[in-house]
């Protein structure tokens, strides 16, 4: 069973990179961070805070998460297709902020370790390598400076026709790196076994070959063993 973790803050490329790695290594890859940006989206349309526990817990028995199968995965809340109404810029944060409550957690912990269990996956998020997959064969921290970040994400968000300004995504990814860094469960951390890889002058694609470089490597001194 091959699981890949990759942890790191927002912008830092995870979702690019864990997308090219099950494409290239021909194993299922697993969007933890719609799966949030999922509940943060149910509760707004419920008219519920994502800051508020106490409303936001019961709400997690009328959730119904599932993934489409291939390449151009997409995201289902309840039947319903919302891989793109994820990606609006409001539900970064309402996802940052729902993230904290524990229940939110365990509840989505679960189900990602269920699916890890049963396949062949690449997980990427804020804890997986810490809490989600702490024995995964395979961990890495993907991260680039705060400004780099920012600039993907005004580029992405700009090439979505959102009326934003770089100033305000800066802020934005400035207050969710403390804020996953500073949650009390299951924080945003680099494990002492994960790869460190800064991508703050690289490419996607060359991200994506280092990390099947060391895949490749060790499934050969496996095989040599």
């Amino acid at each position: 069973m091959i699981n890949i973790a990759i942890d790191g803050p927002s912008g830092a490329g995870k979702s690019t990179i864990g997308k090219m790695l099950a494409a290239k290594l021909g194993i299922t890859y697993l969007d933890t961070g719609a799966m949030y940006r999922a509940v943060a989206l149910y509760a707004l349309r419920k008219g519920v805070a994502p800051t508020d526990e106490a409303a936001v817990v019961p709400l997690l028995d009328e959730i119904d998460i599932s993934f489409s199968d291939g390449e151009d995965r997409k995201i289902f809340l309840n039947g319903e297709d919302v891989s793109s109404a994820i990606r609006e810029h409001a539900i970064s944060k309402a996802a940052s902020d729902i993230s904290k409550i524990p229940q939110v957690r365990l509840f989505l912990v679960k189900m990602q370790r269920e699916i890890a269990a049963a396949s062949d996956v690449v997980l990427d998020g804020r804890d997986i390598t810490s809490y989600v997959l702490p024995d995964a064969e395979f961990k890495f921290f993907l991260t680039a400076s705060v400004e780099e970040r920012a600039r993907r994400r005004f580029e992405e968000l700009k090439q979505k026709g959102a009326d934003i300004d770089y100033d305000t995504v800066l802020a934005d990814i400035k207050d969710r790196d403390y804020n996953d860094s500073h949650r009390a469960f299951a924080p945003l951390t680099r494990t002492e076994d994960s790869v460190l890889i800064d991508s703050s002058d690289m490419t996607a694609e060359q991200v994506a070959e280092v990390i099947v470089g060391y895949v490749r490597e060790r499934a050969k001194k496996d095989n040599q063993a």
